[in-house]
C-alpha cells in the first residue's frame, strides 16, 4: 500500500471522527437543554418554540451524519475504489481530443456526485422542512432547480475549466499563478453578474414599493453613505418559510434583497436594524477582507497543486492510474477538505468576529433594541436553536450563538 494512501486514510478517519464527535456533542447538548428556555429569552420565546427549534436542529444533525457517511463511502469509491480512473478511461475510449475527453470525465464525476446528493436534499426538503412547517417547495420546482443548477455549471463552469486546463498544459511550471488569476477574475465577474443574470433564473425580484419602509431604508442608506442598484423583494416564500435579507453584487451592481417572508415577519424598525447589520459588513470592509482571504487561500492551494501534480505518489496513492492535469485538479478538490478540517474553527472565528462588528455598526445606526427583537423573531421563526454546543458552534457557526450575540449588543447599548 502506498505511503500516501495510509496518510490519506488516517486523515480521513481523523477528519470525520472529529465531525461525528462534534455532531454527537451538538445533539446531546441541544437535547439536554430542550425543556427549558434560556433565561435571556424566557420572556420572548415560548417553550413550544424552543422545543421545536431543538427537535429541528437534532433532526437536521442526524441527516447530516447520514450525509457524511454517504460522502465518505462515495469519496473512497471515487478515489481508492477507482471511480475517477474509470471515468477517464471511459472517455479516453472515444475519438476525442484529450481536452474534450478530460472535460467529459470531470462532467461525469460532477453529475454523479450531484445525483448522489439528491436523496438527502429531497429528505431535507420534503420530510424535515415539511414536518416543521417551512417547506413551500414542490417536486416540480425542486427538480427544475436541480436541472438549472447543473446546466449553469456545464455552460459556465466547463469553459472556465477548459481554459484552466489549457493553461496547465501550455504555460509551464508557473501555470498555477495564471490559473489563479483566471479563477479570481471569473469569481469577481460572477459576483458582479449574479444579481442581474444568475439569481433571476431562480427567483423573482420585485422592486420595493414606495412607502414608509422604503423611505426608512433610503434614509438609512444616506446616513451610512451607501449606494445600491435598488432595493428588491425576493419571492423566497415560493420555496421556504425561512426569512433572510442580504446584499449581493459588486461595484455599481450591488442590490439589497429582502425575502418576502422577512418583510411579513418584522416591523419596519426591525427591518431597518437588520439592514443596518448587513450594511455594517460593507462599511467594515468585511466583503473585501473575505475576498482577499479567499484569494490568498486559493493561491496557496494552486501552488500546492502545482507541486503535487509532479508527484506520482499523489495519483497512485489515491487510486488513480491516469496521470493528467484534469485528474489532479479533480483529486485535489475532492481530497483537500480531508486535510483542512483544522481550518474550520479559524474561519468560523473570523466570521463571528465580523458579525460582532456588523452588530456594533447596526447599534450605532439603528435602534439596538429593535435589532435584538428582530433577531429573536428570526431565531424563533427559523427554528434556530438557542442552545448550541459551544465546541460545535466554534467549528460550524459563522454567526455567534444567540445568547452571546444578543448579550454583546446589550453591552454596546449600555456603553453607548
Amino acid at each position: 500500500m502506498n505511503t500516501f494512501t495510509i496518510v490519506f486514510l488516517i486523515a480521513l478517519v481523523i477528519s470525520y471522527s472529529i465531525q461525528f464527535w462534534l455532531s454527537m456533542r451538538q445533539k446531546s447538548y441541544v437535547l439536554k437543554h430542550r425543556d427549558s428556555v434560556p433565561q435571556a429569552f424566557s420572556k420572548s420565546v415560548s417553550l413550544a418554540a424552543h422545543q421545536k427549534a431543538a427537535d429541528y436542529t437534532i433532526e437536521k444533525s442526524k441527516l447530516g451524519d447520514i450525509d457524511s457517511i454517504v460522502g465518505i463511502v462515495f469519496l473512497l469509491l471515487l478515489t481508492l475504489g477507482g471511480g475517477i480512473s474509470l471515468a477517464f478511461e471511459f472517455w479516453s475510449g472515444f475519438d476525442l481530443a484529450p481536452m474534450l475527453a478530460s472535460l467529459g470525465a470531470v462532467a461525469t464525476i460532477y453529475l454523479v456526485m450531484t445525483l448522489v446528493e439528491i436523496p438527502t436534499s429531497l429528505y431535507q426538503t420534503f420530510v424535515i422542512e415539511e414536518k416543521y412547517g417551512f417547506n413551500k417547495n414542490t417536486l416540480k420546482q425542486f427538480f427544475k432547480d436541480q436541472a438549472l443548477s447543473i446546466m449553469l455549471v456545464l455552460v459556465i463552469g466547463m469553459p472556465i475549466l477548459a481554459l484552466i486546463l489549457w493553461v496547465m498544459d501550455s504555460i509551464g511550471s508557473l501555470w498555477w499563478l495564471y490559473a489563479w488569476a483566471i479563477l479570481m477574475f471569473f469569481s469577481l465577474l460572477m459576483s458582479w453578474l449574479f444579481p442581474t443574470v444568475i439569481a433571476p433564473l431562480f427567483n423573482k425580484f420585485t422592486p420595493m414599493e414606495e412607502g414608509s419602509l422604503k423611505q426608512r431604508i433610503q434614509a438609512l442608506l444616506e446616513r451610512c453613505g451607501f449606494s445600491s442598484n435598488g432595493i428588491f423583494i425576493m419571492d423566497g416564500s415560493r420555496r421556504s418559510g425561512h426569512g433572510n435579507a442580504y446584499f449581493t453584487g459588486l461595484g455599481n451592481n450591488k442590490r439589497i434583497v429582502f425575502f418576502d417572508t422577512l418583510i411579513n415577519s418584522l416591523d419596519e424598525e426591525e427591518l431597518e436594524a437588520v439592514l443596518a447589520h448587513e450594511l455594517g459588513h460593507f462599511k467594515c470592509k468585511h466583503v473585501i477582507k473575505m475576498l482577499a482571504a479567499s484569494a490568498v487561500m486559493t493561491l496557496i492551494s494552486f501552488a500546492i497543486l502545482g507541486w503535487l501534480i509532479t508527484q506520482e505518489w499523489f495519483f497512485t496513492g489515491l487510486g488513480v492510474q491516469v496521470q493528467s492535469n484534469a485528474a489532479a485538479l479533480l483529486l485535489f478538490m475532492l481530497v483537500s477538505p480531508v486535510f483542512t478540517v483544522f481550518m474550520q474553527p479559524i474561519s468560523a472565528y473570523f466570521q463571528r468576529k465580523f458579525e460582532f462588528e456588523a452588530d456594533e455598526f447596526a447599534t450605532r445606526n439603528a435602534k439596538a433594541g429593535k435589532m435584538i427583537s428582530g433577531l429573536v423573531k428570526l431565531y424563533e421563526e427559523n427554528a434556530s436553536t438557542l442552545t448550541p454546543d459551544p465546541l460545535y458552534s466554534a467549528f460550524h457557526y459563522s454567526h455567534p450563538p444567540a445568547a452571546i450575540r444578543i448579550a454583546h449588543i446589550e453591552e454596546k447599548m449600555q456603553t453607548a
